[in-house]
């Protein structure tokens, strides 16, 4: 979330982030949010009896600062099939793995017990099928000799704070478009993919 309110002022986006909602009064990113003068706002899941009366009262507090994008950042809940819908087209979510290898929790150790040679994350669209949805772009990191699931960890974190802000400021440009599962980007050109090692801006 940092990442991206950083981006969103040096790089003067046309746009600005209405505000930060946890489900954590104790979130970390609620003071930094305020810090930077953005609207906070907590939604405690543990005060609903159940996903439906929680996601309605999300919906709600997300609704009264009209997005045009939601953007998913360290909120480990499973949203209910009619809030995604609600949403649909318009809220992403950052994964912590080369998708769609290696869904849910424990993606690095995952990676590890696989075998695998390449490990990253991927920003993509939200659909009501958990960590799946149309990728708008993806980032991969070598898995090392010697590597424990914390080591993987870092280096993918890395990653995922140059990809999900790239991803964002090519939504609030207009320039990603939905075919199916498949992301299109219109120009300028720039990569959908980042391979560790290379700066921002680079591709192979």
């Amino acid at each position: 979330m940092e990442a991206i309110v950083r981006a969103c002022s040096r790089e003067h986006w046309p746009a600005e982030v209405a505000a930060v909602i946890a489900n954590r009064p104790d979130a970390a990113g609620l003071a930094f949010a305020a810090s930077q003068g953005i609207a906070t706002v907590v939604v405690d899941h543990r005060q609903f009896p159940d996903r439906e009366a929680f996601d309605a009262a999300l919906s709600a507090e997300i609704d009264r600062f009209s997005p045009d994008l939601l953007v998913l950042a360290g909120f480990m809940r499973v949203l209910t099939p009619g809030f995604v819908d609600r949403y649909a087209g318009r809220m992403l979510n950052v994964h912590p793995s080369l998708l769609p290898s290696f869904a849910g929790l424990k993606t690095h150790q995952q990676a590890l017990d696989a075998g695998v040679r390449l490990h990253g994350a991927s920003v993509h669209f939200v659909t009501s099928q958990l960590d799946h949805g149309p990728i708008v772009i993806q980032s991969a990191v070598p898995v090392l000799a010697g590597d424990d699931a914390a080591a993987l960890a870092a280096r993918v974190l890395a990653t995922e704070h140059v990809i999900y802000p790239r991803a964002v400021r090519w939504f609030v440009e207009g320039r990603l478009a939905l075919d199916g599962l498949r992301v299109t980007l219109t120009p300028p050109e720039e990569p959908q993919w980042l391979f560790a090692g290379q700066t921002a801006g680079e591709g192979v």
